[in-house]
């Protein structure tokens, strides 16, 4: 296992307050009706790799019987509370063997951490072992090497059910090295717990970053059909294709 952002390891309890299930409503109908429009036939069974603290499932699972693989126990853990209903395993999208498959494969913004090119290979091998022909692959990159932008942004949410527990972040993107496939998003947290000072912690996400073609190719070498990219509600591009 590769050593985890401080985000998904110590930090994992804070998750849903930097990113709020209820965020997610209108990114997963998006998806929904894609993966759907994607499929030979109505797609009932999904995996979804790198599924996080469950945000995307939380609304996808009222339309897919879902199964959930991330390799963080704690993104597994809140999951687990906020999606009961879905089975949780813990895994590496790089390196999973179910032995079975499902009617459509999800991969969101976790394919980021595909951090060289035989990494997000074998993500997408992954993806194409467990999706029966027909299928559809959807996976969503928040950035490619084409629409990557330096940005800097800000967030967080209060949890008044938490004894006025709380976080804010400010959120760097840049790419100190444009030769290579990766830039690096650095996150300040600034952590409120009851009635305690407000401490800060700094933590740093490497994220892969490909050309369009370079997408396009490794779909097709996995076995997806006409793969193609998608201009998404927020100006991203999205890949999605069918299993041969």
């Amino acid at each position: 296992m590769r050593d985890l952002p401080k985000l998904y390891e110590e930090l994992a309890s804070w998750f849903h307050l930097l990113s709020s299930p209820s965020d997610y409503a209108e990114e997963a109908e998006f998806a929904r009706a894609l993966i759907v429009e994607e499929s030979s036939v109505r797609p009932l069974t999904m995996l979804e790799l790198g599924s996080g603290g469950g945000n995307n499932a939380s609304h996808l699972k009222a339309h897919f019987k879902m199964t959930l693989v991330d390799l963080s126990p704690g993104m597994l853990e809140l999951s687990r509370k906020l999606n009961p209903q879905c089975e949780h395993i813990q895994g590496d999208m790089r390196t999973l063997r179910l032995g079975r498959t499902f009617d459509a494969v999800f991969i969101h913004d976790a394919i980021m951490y595909m951090a060289n090119e035989h990494e997000l290979r074998l993500a997408l091998e992954t993806a194409s072992t467990h999706c029966k022909r027909g299928g559809a692959l959807l996976v969503m990159p928040d950035m490619i090497k084409e629409t990557f932008v330096s940005l800097t942004t800000h967030g967080g949410h209060d949890d008044e059910a938490a004894n006025g527990r709380a976080i804010r972040y400010i959120e760097w993107t840049f790419d100190p090295d444009t030769s290579d496939t990766t830039y690096t998003v650095d996150f300040a947290y600034l952590l409120r717990e009851s009635n305690q000072p407000v401490r800060v912690v700094h933590d740093t996400h490497v994220f892969g970053l490909y050309p369009r073609d370079t997408w396009l190719n490794l779909l097709r070498s996995a076995g997806f059909e006409q793969p193609r990219a998608v201009a998404d509600p927020w100006g991203r591009e999205v890949f999605v294709g069918k299993k041969l």
